[in-house]
């Protein structure tokens, strides 16, 4: 395979936004980019098992499988994303040779990633330009040295990704929290946080309470802020069971995706050659932040409907028996104020009331969100809102009803179940504890906000991210950089280079790992690991190729050869043992995490098996024992004059942080990332023009102001005074403080810029 060059912006290309997504170009793209990885031999290998029982899980996104499979389960950017795992591309030491550190910082993400799997441990030194081989002994020998040495086991910061396996996570927080602290920042803290938040307030867990057959079995379905045609596209095969069962769906965005248009299913004659499924059977155009004022204003109605008409609109039996607070949510309710809502939403009150005829003729109701609700500052009360929304129809613990917070990553509520969580409740602690024969810490320890201003004030020291890109997955990239910069060691265990690779601390390491396609062979013999997707379903995941270098450990392995080397065996954990036979973990893990009981034999099942959620048997554990009507005050994003909100969002060809291409189909974006999308009367109202190179400047309260250069303004159907663009090159725009309340979640999709014609126009 011949070089990968850096691409650059200078072959944009705008063409019309698609009003359907799918068919026969998704494969046709699908196989081109797998093709270009590896052999057909190897990628028919991973797409023929990715998502079958005793098969690969997929890397990508949480969407569950369904109990039926097709012997093609995977989607367009599922199947791109398990080959881009499985590259051919190598890179090895003479790479690091080529290269110093900080020629690799100037390339781009795509560049980076384009260069293979990582195939032996590396290491640059303090004063040295470049990366160079160490032995795996050596290296973990010199992490643990570290960790000893640190004034507090607080100094120290364990980051995961959601790429992460449920035995690694339980691994990782055993290790962090036997050797002294609750410091485990993740990736969801900087997604679905606000979910968390207002869930365990509202109803006592912090996970949705839908199966795939709900999804089907829904009379109606909101998909609220999420763009399911590219971040989870087998959701729009479950929203077209749907459709095709009777149910409706409501799309709620400041964007026109593709995917909620019309459908057309690769694999079902009407995808191939007709006109596919048409999806959200009402579109709401609403502005960046309105979706709390919309729920304000469906509760409002719901309210108002029950008083015409007493005892036929309300489920009063279920708010009677199961919830508290209703009372002081009506009284509160009743004072939402239309003139706000219109401001709000920017929606008219026909669109609004249209939606409340369709709440009063279904029977059970689904709402799903995904960041462009949790990544607001307001982001935690409209999940609250959302929550009074359900539970005043009794759409929780039924068929075809309830909460479903989307998950964006593969495993990410699989590694905060297995407690990857810098807050886990005392009763985990408890019973970690007493399986493992120590004390584990309370102090609270950092989320992902935190641990960045750790690094900043020289509070923590040492980094470890196990997975994932923390330097482009975090806000306020500068200020990011310059904190892990003043660590003394940063470590990044990983399958493929990253941007974080090029951001050392005084000695930095990569430590190369298996991916979700290798197989495994430890000590006890073949291994699988586990997953679990966005509805509680745990899995086994099985890989199906040879490690793309004999020097690669798996994730579990590095951590249990830290823990041992840093630790000895005060506690006596036996890591070695969970090194040679994943089972040893999961028996533990059964013992631990309620739900897992018999963990090895329920796993063993094609299917796997589903963890109970209390919700579902109108079970809360909240302090009253009921699901809990809360009061939102009412709140909006209110830019100065002249100003926009802007969301950061991936583009077609973008898994996380890391793209694929340069280009965003569906959106109309080809062979270019640095665009901004905004509607042609803001862009006239501004005094600028269509195709004008901008900057994008973001202001905050700390009097700084935050710039990305040099971005096409692109005319696009956003809604009034909206503005998107791609992410991680918009990170540097969101201040580090500027953060949810409650959750503190980076408030990625609610970022007050202005646009100014850049100096460089070229």
């Amino acid at each position: 395979m011949g070089a990968v060059e850096d691409p650059t912006d200078d072959r944009l290309e705008i063409t019309p936004p698609r009003t359907w997504a799918t068919g026969v170009p998704a494969v046709a793209h699908a196989l081109q980019y797998s093709l270009s990885q590896t052999s057909p031999r190897r990628t028919m290998l991973t797409l023929l098992n990715i998502n079958q029982a005793k098969g690969i899980d997929c890397p990508g996104c949480a969407w569950p499988e369904p109990g039926k499979r097709h012997m093609n389960e995977y989607c367009e950017n599922g199947a791109k994303h398990i080959n881009d795992e499985a590259t051919s591309r190598r890179v090895r030491r003479e790479f690091f040779e080529q290269y110093t550190v900080e020629e690799l910082g100037r390339k781009s993400d795509y560049w980076l990633n384009q260069q293979g799997r990582l195939t032996e441990p590396m290491v640059k030194r303090p004063g040295s330009e470049h990366y160079e081989p160490i032995e795996w002994d050596a290296a973990l020998s010199l992490m643990a040295e570290e960790l000893r040495g640190l004034g507090s086991p607080d100094e120290a910061l364990f980051y995961t990704s959601g790429r992460l396996n449920n035995e690694a996570a339980f691994l990782l927080q055993l290790f962090a929290r036997a050797y002294g602290t609750n410091n485990l920042p993740d990736c969801s803290n900087m997604c679905h946080e606000s979910s968390g938040s207002a869930l365990m307030e509202t109803l006592g867990i912090g996970k949705g309470s839908v199966s795939l057959d709900d999804i089907h079995q829904a009379d109606l379905i909101f998909v609220v802020g999420q763009n399911p045609g590219t971040n989870h596209p087998r959701m729009l095969s479950a929203l077209e069971e749907t459709k095709r069962n009777g149910g409706s769906v409501v799309a709620v965005n400041t964007l026109p995706e593709a995917g909620l248009m019309r459908f057309k299913h690769p694999q079902r004659p009407r995808g191939v050659v007709g006109r596919g499924t048409v999806i959200a059977d009402q579109f709401l155009h609403i502005r960046a932040g309105g979706d709390l004022a919309l729920f304000q204003a469906l509760n409002l109605l719901l309210l108002e409907a029950e008083d015409a008409a007493p005892g036929a609109v309300l489920d009063h039996d279920f708010v009677e028996k199961n919830c508290s607070g209703f009372e002081a949510f009506a009284e509160h309710a009743r004072k939402t104020s239309w003139e706000d809502v219109l401001a709000a939403t920017g929606l008219t009150r026909e669109e609004i009331e249209e939606v409340h005829e369709r709440v009063l003729k279904a029977k059970s109701v689904i709402v799903c969100w995904a960041m462009g609700v949790t990544q607001q500052k307001h982001g935690v009360p409209t999940i609250r809102e959302i929550v009074n929304f359900l539970m005043l129809r009794g759409n929780l613990g039924k068929p075809g009803a309830g909460v479903c917070p989307v998950r964006g990553h593969s495993n990410v509520q699989g590694d905060r179940t297995m407690g990857v969580w810098e807050q886990m409740p005392q009763s985990f602690l408890d019973a970690l504890g007493r399986e493992f024969g120590f004390t584990p810490p309370t102090k609270h320890g950092y989320d992902s906000v935190n641990a960045i201003r750790a690094m900043r004030d020289g509070k923590a020291t040492f980094f470890l991210g196990v997975a994932g890109n923390f330097v482009r997955a975090t806000p306020d990239s500068e200020v990011t950089e310059q904190a892990m910069r003043r660590c003394r060691l940063t470590a990044h265990i990983s399958t493929k280079l990253n941007r974080s690779h090029t951001v050392c601390g005084e000695t930095a390491l990569i430590l190369p790992t298996l991916g979700r396609s290798d197989r495994d062979i430890q000590a006890g013999g073949e291994q699988f690991i586990t997953v679990e997707d966005s509805m509680s379903m745990v899995h086994a995941s099985r890989g199906r190729l040879a490690p793309a270098s004999d020097d690669l450990l798996s994730e579990v392995a590095i951590i249990s050869r830290l823990a041992r080397s840093t630790l000895g065996h005060s506690p006596e954990i036996p890591w070695e043992d969970f090194e040679a036979d994943y089972g040893t973990v999961r028996d533990r893990i059964s013992r631990v995490i309620p739900g897992f009981e018999d963990f090895n034999e329920r796993v063993a099942e094609p299917d796997g098996f589903q963890l109970p959620n209390p919700v579902n048997s109108l079970t809360f554990r909240t302090p009253t024992g009921k699901a809990v009507f809360t009061c939102n005050d009412f709140e909006m994003p209110r830019p100065p004059e002249g100003y926009l909100i802007l969301q950061s969002m991936r583009s077609h060809d973008q898994w996380n942080t890391i793209p694929y291409a340069m280009n965003d189909r569906y959106r109309g974006i080809h062979n270019g990332r640095r665009v901004v999308l905004v509607h042609p009367e803001d862009i006239s109202a501004l005094g600028l023009s269509g195709m004008q190179m901008v900057d994008l400047v973001s202001v905050w309260h700390d009097g700084c102001e935050r710039r990305a250069e040099s971005f096409r303004l692109v005319p696009y159907p956003t809604s009034r005074g909206s503005a998107a663009a791609y992410y991680p090159e918009t990170n540097v725009l969101v201040p580090l403080d500027s953060v949810a309340d409650i959750s503190n979640c980076p408030t990625s999709k609610g970022i007050v810029v202005r646009l100014e014609p850049a100096a460089w126009a070229g």
